[in-house]
């Protein structure tokens, strides 16, 4: 009688255990979208997925353009009224792209954003420090520099230490990153593009070997079309979206997931990755994200 009352107590905390365990299509994480359209949150589709997070990507030097200003206070303003927690992060300056701010220069900028902005708690100091496309490539110690100033200024914030693309280089140029951060980085951002639509895993797995800590996917999602290396194709953006989400499924680190992005281009666009249509109706990803969502 014991034996077998043993072996029942074993076998029904084998069925909780699995009753407990996440389903394939559950998400263990925030699921939020980038987007640099304000007018994506009054969209009805955009509405029924419930979006909690919204990623939002602004110049260094923002403050000093007033068109710049106003395009940032209509986002914010209808991310606040969808009830939607934004991230702002930094990049280079649409002025003069190529010029790489001083620490004193981006500590002055990011302290006026931040009064202007008190109601912002995530921040990301720079997007994408790692692509050629920045004047932080090549330049972790800088970027880090960027990072130490905001954990400084922002006290309470949350601060995704380093936002990087999952391309060849990460985990060097993360390396010498870590040796400048101060306080031991513990939220880390990862836009894994390639990792999603070439259905691999390298660049995620190399980020999760480098760092400790959390990870949020901050930039990431199904490309419709990226100049001649990804022809257009909804129906292929479709199935990379399914990926994304069994990425963001493979680490319990992983925390977040910021889909880019809500509105798609017109046809000859060299980049596309939107969720729906540029009139607003839905693409086959869209019901991809709905289905996981729910």
């Amino acid at each position: 009688m014991h034996k077998a009352m043993t072996r029942l107590i074993a076998v029904a905390g084998t069925f909780l255990a699995f009753l407990a365990m996440p389903s394939a299509g559950s998400a263990r994480f925030g699921i939020g979208i980038g987007d640099q359209h304000p007018e994506s949150f009054s969209q009805p589709l955009f509405q029924q997925l419930g979006f909690r997070y919204a990623r939002i990507i602004v110049p260094w030097d923002v403050l000093h353009r007033p068109d710049e200003v106003a395009r940032v206070n209509a986002w914010l303003t209808a991310a606040q009224a969808s009830r939607i927690r934004p991230l702002v992060s930094f990049e280079h300056s649409r002025v003069n792209p190529r010029k790489l701010p001083s620490t004193s220069q981006y500590k002055r900028e990011f302290k006026a954003f931040r009064t202007r902005y008190p109601f912002v708690r995530d921040y990301s100091p720079w997007n994408e420090i790692n692509h050629q496309s920045q004047p932080t490539f090549r330049k972790p110690k800088a970027a880090a520099g960027f990072y130490n100033v905001v954990r400084s200024a922002c006290r309470g914030c949350t601060i995704v230490a380093a936002d990087v693309l999952d391309q060849a280089g990460l985990e060097k140029y993360l390396r010498t990153f870590k040796h400048y951060a101060h306080g031991s980085p513990r939220l880390w951002g990862l836009h894994n593009y390639s990792d999603t639509n070439r259905f691999r895993s390298r660049g995620t797995k190399a980020l999760l070997r480098t760092v400790r800590g959390s990870i949020w996917l901050t930039e990431t999602g199904g490309i419709v079309r990226f100049a001649d290396s990804l022809p257009y194709s909804q129906k292929r953006a479709a199935r990379a979206t399914k990926y994304m989400f069994k990425l963001a499924r493979s680490s319990s680190r992983i925390k977040r997931l910021y889909i880019y992005s809500w509105l798609g281009e017109q046809r000859g666009a060299r980049f596309d990755a939107g969720l729906v249509n540029p009139d607003g109706s839905a693409r086959p990803a869209y019901d991809v994200v709905k289905r996981q969502i729910k």
